[in-house]
């Protein structure tokens, strides 16, 4: 029915009478994203709430429009939001990230190369030449990174709760609805017990660093600490909870692909080892880096991304209204062959000799004020892990060709298992 303050919403399939397009979606995601993209075009009514969106230069000015017209990080329950209250908090959350922001730029994490591999090694000489789960290894390496950036000498405990975090929020990244807030469902009550205790911990160790007054630069706390004008102790943990919540789960979900690939491909770990040669890991790597790139274009680990209309806005010749989402996908922009010759390929080169991505249709971190503050970090330790697991081990795997992308809350290779075993240098 065509809504009386603009157009009429944009097709889409009709679904099942009762259930809609849950079933369908929920029995193969990505296949009915791709058959209703093929079918209707790049943008389509999943519901009457819902609209998905495969067209780059829409998603880009949604992303644009984030704070203003759209709204995110709204709270994971399937109730309608309150949208004045989540306007006011992204209004009050922007110009914490442009304080946070040189905290996590490339030259404030290029001081956190060494730890990168030496965790890296660490984790792989207790791995002892056996074939280990990787998504689970890559979460409790990226949990250590990203807890010592954050917290430096204070990290102790905090890879441990940043494991509980990501398992307790799991249940509602992977499910396409989720119950009201105020059933007393278990999953929502342990969600609630974690947070609170995520926050209190973080609000302990950052008034301890603060009354200890003794800031050294060397952590992302510091930096915070040491912001003009000062702020508030509630205003840096929400900064580093956000910080290393995004620092856990994507980046582990990267580093299992990246993994994958180095398993499928001896001769590009070759290219690889020789590249990193036998010193430091720590010289520019622009193979490593387009590894990282391609990986990333791929295998997005952010492959659905959400907004939610803050009141009446345009998107494209369609009208949404206050609360409709709108689900922009990047994996299907991001192999479209529209925008990428031979789309489905895996090919680093195309990052190489000065080339750049098509325009609107590289998403990996997202677009717009709400971009991922810590892109330049993660592309840096992601190429220093790419560049380290080459150097210095033999990548093996008896399932990597068939350990294909779970499209449930980050994409990763499901149930992949490989060897690190090391070679000589």
């Amino acid at each position: 029915m065509p809504r009386a303050d603009g157009p009429a919403r944009p097709p889409g399939p009709r679904g099942h009478w009762l259930m809609g397009n849950t079933p369908a979606y929920e029995a193969d995601r990505i296949g009915f994203l791709r058959r209703t993209h093929h079918e209707y075009g790049d943008v389509f009514s999943f519901d009457e709430r819902t609209v998905s969106v495969a067209d780059p230069e829409l998603t880009h000015a949604a992303l644009a429009r984030t704070n203003s017209g759209f709204l995110t990080e709204l709270p994971p329950f399937g109730s309608r939001p309150d949208l004045d209250r989540a306007a006011a908090q992204a209004d009050a959350w922007m110009p914490t990230r442009r304080t946070a922001w040189p905290g996590l730029n490339q030259a404030a994490s290029a001081a956190a190369d060494g730890r990168t591999v030496e965790i890296l090694d660490e984790l792989a000489a207790a791995a002892a030449d056996r074939e280990v789960d990787v998504l689970p290894l890559a979460r409790v390496f990226t949990a250590r990174l990203t807890a010592e950036y954050c917290f430096g000498r204070d990290s102790g405990g905090i890879p441990a709760l940043l494991a509980e975090n990501l398992d307790v929020t799991e249940p509602f990244t992977d499910a396409s609805y989720q119950f009201p807030a105020w059933l007393p469902l278990p999953r929502h009550r342990r969600l609630a017990r974690v947070h609170r205790r995520t926050v209190q911990t973080l609000t302990a160790t950052v008034r301890r660093r603060r009354e200890a007054a003794a800031a050294s630069g060397a952590d992302l706390l510091d930096f915070l600490l040491e912001a003009d004008p000062p702020l508030p102790d509630r205003t840096v943990t929400s900064t580093l909870r956000g910080v290393m919540m995004g620092g856990h789960g994507v980046p582990a979900a990267a580093v299992t692909s990246i993994v994958r690939e180095l398993a499928l491909r001896p001769e590009l770990a070759a290219e690889l080892r020789d590249e990193a040669g036998t010193g430091p890991v720590t010289a520019r790597l622009p193979l490593a880096e387009a590894v990282v790139k391609e990986v990333l274009r791929l295998y997005p680990p952010v492959w659905l991304m959400t907004r939610t209309a803050g009141g009446a806005v345009a998107l494209g010749e369609w009208t949404l209204n206050p609360g409709d989402e709108i689900l922009l996908n990047p994996y299907l922009i991001q192999r479209d062959p529209r925008w990428w010759q031979r789309p489905d390929e895996f090919d680093p080169g195309r990052w190489l000799d000065g080339r750049t991505a098509p325009r609107a249709a590289y998403l990996p971190f997202g677009a717009g004020p709400r971009v991922c503050v810590g892109s330049a970090l993660a592309v840096r330790q992601l190429t220093l892990t790419t560049s380290r697991l080459a150097q210095a081990y033999a990548v093996e795997s008896s399932n990597a060709v068939g350990a294909a992308p779970r499209f449930h809350g980050r994409l990763a290779p499901a149930g992949l298992r490989a060897r690190l075993r090391p070679v000589a240098r």
